[in-house]
């Protein structure tokens, strides 16, 4: 049996400040940071994704960072993906005695690579599927494995991708254990919205109207943006006259909070299901105080770590 990689990961709802602690954490503890973010992986959605790519420049230098900028928008990269990247990586920067910190609040990315999911790359789509009514395709996906996810049946893309998953023949690809420290930022409610609501101004005054519309200009088809969901989704909707700039403000504003929600929802599921998860008050971090707690709850995983 291979010995465990270890593993530092920040995890904590949009607008915690996950980043900026990532980034303060991989300095003092010569890490390379893997983004678990489903939407910074794409090149060109910058400002809406919250890269804050500044932020990993540091008085040490520029601290590395993975699985951002990888692909383009008009290309899928899914959970399969992010799963053998993420573990390729992993080995990567272990082999080379630096310490992988992942940092992210996609819930469903995390959960694959700290709960080890088993997937395998989609199966050859089957040309006949097309002509197949709904209600047949969700009757052959049924034999193939359990509905757990309404989802899967409700969206004919969604179940054609199920089912092109469920065909796949290949077998999951076996990865070696992880022994990772996970650390979660949490805030007061209402703070967290004050946090939400002042980085959505910051955003818009730094130029996320603008970019998106040369994601639009670029080819990215507007239903595509509509497909990221939350920032994308309402500027692109203003951008083609829909909404008024108020509507989408505060349209935006609400959405991520429900956003945040749902994120805390995954996180106290992950920890249901078995991950132990540190918390910290995000009103309290101090990085000096902050550095030495995770440096003793390090040594706690690994005797040799210095």
């Amino acid at each position: 049996m291979p010995e465990p990689y270890r593993i530092l990961v920040i995890l904590g709802p949009t607008a915690s400040g996950k980043t900026h602690l990532a980034v303060s954490l991989a300095s003092q503890f010569n890490g390379e940071i893997i983004s678990a973010d489903s939407r910074q992986v794409y090149r060109g959605m910058d400002i809406g994704t919250g890269k804050d790519l500044q932020e990993y420049q540091t008085l040490k230098g520029q601290v590395p960072v993975h699985l951002i900028d990888c692909c383009d928008p008009t290309t899928d990269y899914d959970l399969y993906h992010f799963q053998t990247d993420a573990r390729r990586l992993i080995a990567d920067v272990t082999s080379r005695g630096h310490l992988p910190v992942v940092c992210g609040g996609t819930g469903l990315y995390l959960s694959a690579l700290l709960q080890n999911y088993q997937l395998v790359p989609l199966g050859q789509p089957d040309s006949a599927w097309d002509l197949i009514p709904d209600e047949n395709l969700v009757s052959e996906l049924s034999k193939r494995r359990s509905l757990h996810n309404s989802t899967d049946t409700t969206d004919r893309k969604r179940l054609m991708k199920a089912l092109s998953i469920a065909s796949s023949t290949l077998a999951p690809e076996s990865f070696p254990p992880l022994n990772p420290l996970v650390i979660g930022i949490k805030w007061p409610r209402q703070e967290l919205y004050e946090r939400i609501g002042q980085r959505l101004k910051s955003r818009l005054e730094q130029g996320m109207i603008e970019e998106t519309k040369r994601l639009l200009a670029s080819g990215v088809p507007a239903e595509r943006l509509r497909f990221f969901g939350l920032e994308y989704k309402w500027l692109t909707n203003f951008l083609e006259g829909q909404i008024s700039f108020t509507e989408m403000e505060t349209g935006l504003y609400q959405a991520i909070r429900k956003f945040a929600k749902r994120q805390e929802t995954w996180f106290r599921k992950m920890e249901k299901e078995g991950v132990p998860i540190r918390w910290i008050e995000g009103r309290e971090l101090s990085f000096g105080k902050t550095s030495q707690l995770v440096y003793n709850w390090l040594k706690d995983l690994s005797s040799d770590f210095s």
